[in-house]
């Protein structure tokens, strides 16, 4: 829905064009969205939309870098809920695998035949329920290829998961080849933020708590780091909210930016393949 409000309420240039982000919407959600406030009404939730589009436009950042520079040849996309890249896809040899939980891409099927929105021959959806089954071996089921290099995106995930979780999918990513990158987003913990983010880090973890999806997993830049090394997988850009209103915020017309340091992006690359 954030990023469907960027498409209509924020101003152009736009940071992340996407013409299927409203489109794809259930009705209930397009009537949310008219009601969507502008930035000098509710600053915190513009700046919230602010983050959501700036994650998704690195994420493509990355990925077309790595098709251009590092043989890229799969998209992996991990948690995909409502995302439309796949729809968007111009390149041929570019082969997109979904990943998501089963009702959610039954939903997703569901939103798209309803929007006749149809599903593009470079995309498979693979259904992994995480609790019963292995990401490595569904993908293996999808003829998703371990030899190729492979751009990841894992956005809005990591902050749910449990340490456990992360390490299982870290591990699996890093037997990708070299040349393979991974974009996600994480949360610092609360000790390193300023009181007043504190405080909104507090409000925001006790609703998503009620929703059954409680904030589990906190970074500092050095602790992620040294946790995924030990996956093969190097940092290649950790970036703030003060380097990514430099990069994709600056001067707008709108004052879209981003607020506070609790979220940041993480750019990270394969050092080498496991077998």
């Amino acid at each position: 829905m954030r990023r469907a409000a960027h498409q209509l309420h924020d101003a152009h240039p736009l940071v992340f064009e996407d013409p299927f982000a409203v489109p794809i919407l259930p009705p209930d959600a397009c009537l949310e969205l008219q009601r969507t406030p502008d930035a000098s009404r509710k600053p915190f939730s513009a700046a919230l939309r602010a983050f959501m589009v700036c994650r998704a436009r690195f994420a493509e950042d990355v990925l077309a870098t790595g098709v251009r520079d590092h043989g890229v040849r799969q998209a992996l996309i991990l948690g995909a809920g409502l995302d439309t890249f796949a729809l968007r896809n111009a390149d041929p040899n570019l082969h997109v695998f979904e990943v998501d939980h089963p009702a959610t891409q039954t939903w997703k099927r569901e939103l798209l035949a309803m929007s006749k929105l149809p599903i593009p021959t470079t995309l498979t959806h693979v259904p992994v329920d995480f609790e019963r089954q292995s990401l490595r071996q569904q993908l293996l089921h999808a003829d998703f290829d371990f030899t190729v290099p492979t751009a990841t995106a894992w956005l809005g995930v990591v902050p749910y998961l449990t340490p456990e979780a992360f390490a299982a999918t870290a591990r699996v990513l890093g037997r990708l080849p070299a040349g393979s990158s991974l974009v996600f987003d994480y949360s610092q913990p609360r000790e390193v933020l300023s009181f007043t983010e504190q405080l909104m880090l507090d409000s925001l973890s006790a609703r998503v708590a009620l929703a059954d999806e409680p904030f589990q997993l906190f970074f500092t830049p050095q602790s992620l780091a040294e946790e995924l090394l030990r996956y093969d997988l190097q940092v290649v850009e950790d970036l703030d909210s003060d380097a990514l209103n430099a990069r994709y915020l600056a001067n707008r017309p709108d004052g879209l930016h981003l607020r506070g340091k609790a979220g940041r992006l993480c750019h990270v690359e394969v050092l080498h393949a496991r077998q």
